[in-house]
């Protein structure tokens, strides 16, 4: 198919960063046979810091995708979640759903990232490795974003490159945004997650295993319950992905040492499970996690705001991968709309739809799972959930389903159609 772009112009879309967010906007944008530029600022295979889980939600995007997520293909598989506190432990399947699948996948994201990044290059995106984007190119009358600078290879040299639409997926950074003066919101919440990798007996496990009491024992004399969680996911491998994340909603947010508490929260585990520094593969990796829209607009003059540059990681949960792929479907089926439309009024419409159908599709419940992070901010509600919600085991199946995104607002069961209700009453962020 031949391109529309015109002689001044490098692509019809120029996405930046080949993370789940980027290779997953590329791959439909290219499909669809749009010339597409996908520029990453590393070289593959490269790892980044995650729990290396997805949830069912986050599965259904890979099969939207066509990426084939059977066991035989690579993924590990698991059936659920394992809760557990000091006093208790409960094992909650995935629920069985129409719209989602069964299963929750784990996947090292220095794989993970290159597979969804080759997927792209197959459905036609040009791919450019070791290009490092700086900014956005604005057209100087009307300030229209029309392409980026970067620099490029071992040497950084500054090139630029020119396309009508350009999509931010450039991570938590959000560098292109950043550029044109979007700053993130203050009022949405924001997390901190650390990781380390051991080689250990407990590498495969057919539960992600999630502990909800996180202490910070730095005075033993006054321990400070934190809000957030630690997580053990099993890789199949021989190695476990052990980490934590730590809420904005803590006082401690910001003046806790991450890695310290780490450490303290991983020698306090069994010794069988054989987490310590004989064992450990790697460093303790930290990164940053933009929840709740945390930042907008997310379409403003030629440039969309996708993934965690957008804010879109679920501040219930924390999850990120399966959101980022889920805006980016988004987002691509309205820059398809809007090519197909002449410059001006009639294509501007088309690309204001991304915004209104990332409200529709989560606006309403990142509403409600910014209010639950500030309610869990408060160290007396975090303990009373965990010593008297936990044994309630119902309720508790009604916790894992709206935590994770998993209801069937259409044919659901009694739980699907009290999240469904609870997410029309509030107002879309």
């Amino acid at each position: 198919m031949p391109s529309r772009r015109r002689a001044d112009e490098d692509a019809e879309v120029i996405v930046v960063g080949a993370g789940p967010a980027g290779s997953t906007a590329a791959t439909y944008l290219a499909r669809c046979g749009l010339d597409v530029l996908l520029l990453e600022k590393s070289t593959f295979p490269r790892e980044k810091v995650c729990g290396d889980g997805l949830t069912p939600r986050g599965v259904k995007q890979l099969i939207d995708l066509g990426v084939d997520t059977r066991e035989e293909a690579g993924w590990l598989h698991n059936r659920g979640l394992r809760v557990v506190t000091s006093h208790h432990e409960l094992e909650l399947d995935w629920p069985s759903l129409s719209n989602f699948p069964p299963y929750g996948v784990v996947r090292t994201r220095q794989d993970f990232d290159e597979m969804l990044a080759r997927t792209a290059q197959r459905a036609g995106a040009r791919l450019l490795e070791n290009t490092n984007v700086t900014g956005a190119i604005t057209h100087e009358r009307t300030g229209r974003v029309v392409g980026v600078s970067a620099k490029v290879g071992k040497d950084r040299e500054p090139v630029t490159y020119r396309a009508p639409l350009v999509l931010a997926c450039d991570g938590v950074s959000a560098r292109l945004a950043l550029s044109v003066g979007i700053d993130k919101r203050d009022d949405r919440p924001m997390g901190v997650a650390v990781r380390r990798y051991y080689n250990s007996p407990r590498t495969k496990d057919d539960y992600l295993e999630s502990h909800l009491q996180l202490w910070d024992r730095t005075d033993p004399a006054r321990p400070v319950l934190l809000p957030g969680y630690g997580w053990i996911f099993g890789m199949g491998d021989g190695t476990v992905n052990v980490g934590l994340g730590i809420l904005s909603t803590s006082k401690a947010y910001g003046t806790t040492d991450y890695r310290a508490l780490m450490r303290s929260w991983v020698a306090g585990l069994p010794e069988d499970w054989e987490f310590n520094e004989d064992t450990a593969t790697g460093k303790i990796g930290g990164a940053a996690l933009p929840m709740g829209f945390n930042r907008t607009p997310h379409y403003r003059d030629g440039l969309l705001l996708v993934g965690d540059a957008g804010g879109m990681v679920n501040p219930f949960n924390g999850e990120g991968i399966g959101y980022a792929m889920e805006s980016a479907k988004l987002a691509a089926q309205c820059v398809v709309q809007a090519l197909a439309r002449p410059e001006g009024p009639a294509r501007e419409r088309a690309l204001a739809g991304y915004p209104l159908a990332l409200k529709q599709a989560l606006g309403s419940y990142y509403t409600l799972g910014n209010t639950f992070s500030k309610l869990i901010g408060n160290p007396t509600i975090m303990r009373l959930c965990t010593r008297y919600g936990m044994p309630k085991e119902r309720l508790m199946r009604l916790v894992l389903k709206l935590l994770a995104g998993l209801y069937d607002p259409r044919d659901g069961d009694a739980m699907d159609r009290i999240i469904t209700v609870a997410t029309k009453l509030a107002p879309s962020v």
